[in-house]
């Protein structure tokens, strides 16, 4: 945040945080707040993987789309329905839109970017990104001595 001095007191300056790229992270504009319809996702790291879960119920494997570029995997889903109804004295037609984007900055010097797989399984959209085999903890040996 940056503050700027008026009359001798320091006050941060919301304009910069706006409007300033520099300022703002922008990594985070895939990211919810409570009331937002983006879905939940959980991760987990082991000595093997990073597992990002993304739970989209509803949603069918087509409608998603992963991609990795440099160190940003982005993971979209778009999903529209219409639904139209006629009788003699009526007509009914109703659509709906959904769609959504979360943005991850992976490490892409531990990731094997060439190996990562995605499932999506009783709503849960699972994306395993395999660490590289040099940086997985090798298993303690014994040294003979001489």
């Amino acid at each position: 945040m940056t503050l700027i001095r008026t009359n001798n007191r320091f006050y941060p300056s919301v304009f910069n945080q706006l409007f300033n790229r520099e300022l703002v992270d922008w990594s985070n504009a895939g990211f919810s707040s409570e009331d937002s319809t983006l879905p939940a996702v959980n991760i987990l790291e082991d000595d093997n993987r990073i597992q990002i879960e993304v739970a989209a119920p509803g949603m069918k494997k087509e409608d998603f789309k992963i991609d990795l570029e440099h160190n940003r995997l982005t993971v979209s889903a778009e999903v529209s329905t219409e639904n139209s109804e006629s009788g003699e004295r009526y007509s009914r037609k109703e659509f709906s839109y959904r769609s959504f984007r979360r943005l991850f900055n992976i490490p892409v010097e531990t990731i094997n970017g060439d190996q990562i797989e995605a499932a999506y399984k009783d709503g849960i959209l699972l994306v395993t990104l395999p660490k590289r085999e040099e940086l997985k903890p090798k298993p303690a040996r014994a040294i003979e001595i001489q």
